[in-house]
């Protein structure tokens, strides 16, 4: 009996995701050894059991793989905001999570530099906007806001980028060497921007 076409391709397909899965893990393992910033796709592809060039048929270079293994930590993230508290939206537990994992995840700040402002958007910025784009919607309901006006979405985005300013002030020491305990900040956003 042969295989049909579609048999085919979606076999393919299944073995295209699972080599890039294991690419992903790879990299990850690689970041973690080296630092996200200073690993080499030579690295990741050693260490996933593949030829270097074989890894650019899955990543266009360094930088999308770094989108890629940053849109994986974003869905994380939102899924431990949805999850904290035991479920029930409330900023100032969602906002202890996002700031316990954005603290100590080096890939968000490598991935940072990896987008390019003025240039075409490749495949992996699209997931990376995405997964952002469903982290602000979390952030949204724990704040209580349906964030449907223009000032409501500058609350969301303001309330980002405050934990993520607070998490690289964490994450550097800054924070305690300033004389502020996060949850001291935490409690003063959820009076701030909680429902």
């Amino acid at each position: 009996m042969s295989e049909t076409a579609t048999t085919r391709i979606e076999r393919r397909s299944q073995q295209r995701a699972r080599s890039r899965e294991v690419i992903l893990q790879a990299a990850r393992t690689v970041a973690a050894r080296d630092g996200a910033r200073d690993f080499s796709l030579r690295s990741v592809a050693a260490q996933a059991g593949f030829a270097p060039a074989a890894l650019y048929g899955y990543f266009a270079n360094k930088d999308d793989l770094l989108l890629a293994l940053a849109a994986d930590d974003l869905a994380a993230l939102a899924r431990a905001m949805r999850n904290a508290g035991g479920g029930r939206p409330g900023l100032a537990s969602t906002a202890a999570a996002a700031l316990e994992l954005l603290r100590h995840n080096e890939i968000f700040a490598a991935a940072q530099a990896s987008l390019r402002p003025q240039q075409a958007t490749s495949e992996a910025e699209r997931l990376f906007n995405g997964r952002l784009i469903a982290v602000l919607k979390v952030l949204s309901q724990a704040m209580g806001s349906k964030a449907d006006s223009r000032d409501g979405q500058c609350d969301v985005v303001l309330l980002a980028a405050t934990l993520a300013g607070l998490a690289l002030l964490a994450r550097s020491g800054r924070l305690s060497a300033l004389g502020f305990a996060p949850d001291e900040l935490l409690n003063r956003l959820d009076r701030h921007f909680g429902a």
